[in-house]
């Protein structure tokens, strides 16, 4: 007897919407997302589609009616509840456009759950393109099966940063003077933030300033001397392995 074939396949589109989900709802598709499903992907009425809206989880769809604009797809089914993420913030100074697309699309699909741009004095990129930030996010989520996007904070400057710093959540730098190697620091089930300096790193009074807030721990991430995006990448994979939803048992 065949195989029962996977429902839904694989293949199946995956999108965010900003609309709560429900069991039996109707959602409408319009603008890119429309165009995508419609006239790139081809869908038609009965096809599967899955959706995740970052508060209910992932849920099934099927395309009720497509027009020249727009679809409407009908809920019929909850695949899984959100996820939840460990309790890991990424504050990177911003870097050249580009690269700090990248790096809120990285720690997206490796399971942040905060990204905090702060501004240094070293910071060359002083103005960031949030709604620009968040689609990138949005995209590496529906790529990477993540039901919880990162939150997205506005930016900052790292001396109000550092004043109203939670006396609860551990801040691990990296810190080009040296530190302690991040998996022996890292925490499971500990808050915790990675902090991340612009492409010239830290100034010594910045240094200083970080290691005065309580719990702050300078860490390294090995004997190379790493690009700033880099660091945040490695820093992240780190993280999780040692303390986060990456050990074997919390699988």
């Amino acid at each position: 007897m065949p195989a029962t074939p996977a429902w839904p396949p694989a293949s199946t589109p995956r999108l965010f919407v900003e609309t709560p989900l429900s069991d039996g709802a109707s959602v409408p598709i319009e603008g890119a997302a429309a165009n995508y499903l419609g006239n790139v992907m081809r869908l038609k009425a009965g096809d599967p589609v899955r959706l995740f809206d970052d508060q209910t989880g992932e849920w099934l769809a099927t395309v009720a009616d497509v027009g020249k604009r727009a679809l409407r797809l009908t809920i019929t089914a909850q695949l899984s509840a959100r996820e939840d993420v460990p309790d890991l913030w990424l504050v990177a100074a911003p870097i050249k456009k580009g690269r700090i697309d990248w790096v809120a699309e990285k720690a997206c699909e490796l399971g942040v759950a905060r990204l905090v741009p702060v501004i240094t004095r070293r910071t060359i990129v002083d103005k960031l393109n949030s709604e620009r930030l968040r689609a990138h996010m949005i995209e590496a989520a529906e790529q990477c099966g993540r039901t919880a996007l990162p939150a997205l904070a506005e930016p900052v400057k790292l001396d109000a940063l550092l004043r109203d710093w939670p006396a609860d959540r551990t801040l691990l730098f990296a810190d080009e003077a040296g530190g302690v190697p991040l998996a022996q620091v890292a925490k499971p089930g500990s808050p915790a933030a990675i902090l991340i300096g612009p492409e010239g790193g830290f100034t010594d009074e910045e240094r200083a300033a970080i290691r005065a807030v309580p719990g702050a721990i300078g860490m390294s991430l090995g004997p190379r001397i790493l690009r700033a995006e880099t660091a945040a990448a490695a820093a992240i994979a780190i993280w999780m392995a040692a303390a986060g939803d990456w050990r074997s048992e919390s699988r």
